[in-house]
């Protein structure tokens, strides 16, 4: 069933006398900079060394090979992405775009399986961050670090989008730094030791296996979402028609390249350490090749990172359970209202908070696996409603040649459901078994099927 939604301002909604209505809209505050920055700042370009141990061991040790496929794989959603951002600019991401585009239906579940990706991604930021601290410090348990984790970023998040832009930029700076000293270290360690720093193992590792690297790409997609998730801003960025699809490419663009240099860098230096526990790989890396002085930036830096991307990652998926509140498939008056002293979705911050203490009963490995599930469904289905959105312009007599508009999207439908069926069997069970729930919860909203679900104004 195609989607036939009322129209809506995308930069503030008004209520019946005309008067702007606080409590259903978000405000234009943001530009490319800043939009760009919390993009960066949700990927955390440190995660690259986060999670290098896991992806490595997956890779057999061709981690920027499987950077490369991602990347990949990434750019072509994201120009997809960009598209459907400037013919559609409004909150609510993949789900959005595929109602619009392609099916009511469909879309709803597109916003359930992206209910997993969003609403779970902060709870593994917060994860990695205490596996490191709990590294360091042995003796403070990861709960605890989670705790601080979960309390400082959502009181920044509920004091306002712009509390939390000021304080990306500046953790944004510091990580930046602290990747561009490691891997310093790193290109010292290799020539110290008398290697060469050219090499092919660092993307087609050792043995060379496809698989492989398609499985180390699979994980490896975890360290890009964020390029995606700036379009949930759309509704609070200023002309978000020019600015969001800028921000989407340069997102995926600049955060792509730090992490492939970043990681071959890594790569190299990996075999002249012993590395005893996988999750934590990068800090005894760290603490091989710059003793306490590296070890102690590197995890200032990672902590830095994680807790720049916390605030970007809850922002962002309360966005999304704001926007479906609005459309009453969350329940309306909880989830589709925002606060009128700070203009942020307040309810919705709450709540991923909440999610974020099931983090104290996972490991890293597992919660990236389940989370890049529903990712994979959103930047699939993406692909699709911008081949919908090709067809549209077509039967307008305007748009996109064929490369753009079709070949570029059905490459990214396949590269992307590619690395899904290469997720390990736990994310599958998981992500298959949040859809049949979802299934489920769609029957009973449109009454097995015999109405739409809410319609995109409806809950204004």
């Amino acid at each position: 069933m195609s989607a036939t939604p009322t129209t809506r301002s995308v930069v503030g909604g008004t209520g019946p006398t005309g008067q702007a209505d606080s409590s259903h809209d978000l405000r234009p505050q943001l530009r490319l900079h800043s939009v760009l920055a919390f993009g960066l700042a949700y990927l955390a370009p440190i995660i690259v060394l986060g999670t290098f141990g896991v992806i490595s061991d997956k890779s057999h040790g061709g981690t920027a090979g499987s950077y490369l496929i991602a990347l990949v794989a990434m750019l072509l959603t994201a120009a997809s992405y960009g598209r459907l951002s400037r013919e559609i600019p409004m909150a609510g991401s993949a789900y959005t775009y595929v109602r619009r585009m392609v099916s009511n239906h469909l879309g709803f579940l597109v916003g359930w399986g992206s209910l997993l990706d969003y609403v779970f991604i902060p709870m593994v930021i917060w994860l990695i961050g205490a596996s490191y601290l709990n590294a360091a410090f042995p003796a403070v348990p990861d709960w605890t670090w989670i705790l601080i984790f979960i309390v400082s970023t959502t009181t920044l998040n509920i004091l306002g989008i712009k509390v939390a832009d000021k304080a990306n930029l500046v953790l944004l700076a510091i990580e930046i730094l602290v990747i561009a000293l490691f891997t310093v270290f790193a290109v010292y360690a290799v020539l110290h030791h008398g290697r060469s720093l050219i090499s092919l193992t660092p993307f087609t590792g050792t043995p060379f296996n496809v698989l492989a690297l398609s499985a180390g790409a699979a994980t490896a997609a975890y360290s890009f979402l964020g390029f995606d998730a700036v379009t949930t801003l759309t509704e609070e960025t200023v002309d978000a028609r020019r600015t969001i699809p800028k921000a989407i490419m340069l997102t995926a663009l600049v955060g792509g390249g730090i992490f492939v240099v970043s990681i071959y860098f890594t790569e190299l230096v990996h075999p002249l350490v012993a590395v005893v526990d996988i999750d934590s790989a990068a800090f005894e890396i760290a603490k091989s090749i710059g003793g306490a002085f590296l070890s102690a930036v590197f995890l200032t830096g990672l902590i830095v990172g994680q807790f720049a991307s916390g605030i970007a990652a809850q922002a962002s998926a309360s966005r999304l359970m704001f926007a479906m509140g609005r459309d009453g498939v969350l329940p309306k008056r909880f989830f589709g209202v925002v606060s009128k002293r700070t203009g942020t979705p307040r309810n919705a911050i709450l709540v991923v908070a909440v999610v974020g203490l099931i983090g104290c009963l996972l490991d890293v490995s597992t919660s990236t696996s389940f989370i890049n599930f529903g990712a994979f469904i959103a930047f699939g289905m993406v692909n699709v409603a911008a081949i919908a959105l090709s067809r549209k312009h077509a039967s307008e007599a305007h748009g996109p040649g064929r490369l753009v508009g079709y070949v570029l999207p059905a490459l990214g439908v396949l590269v992307v459901f590619y690395l899904l069926t290469q997720l390990d069997t736990p994310a599958l069970v998981v992500g298959g078994s949040w859809l049949v729930i979802g299934i489920g919860v769609l029957t009973w909203l449109t009454r097995g099927f015999h109405r739409p679900p809410p319609e995109m104004g409806d809950a204004a």
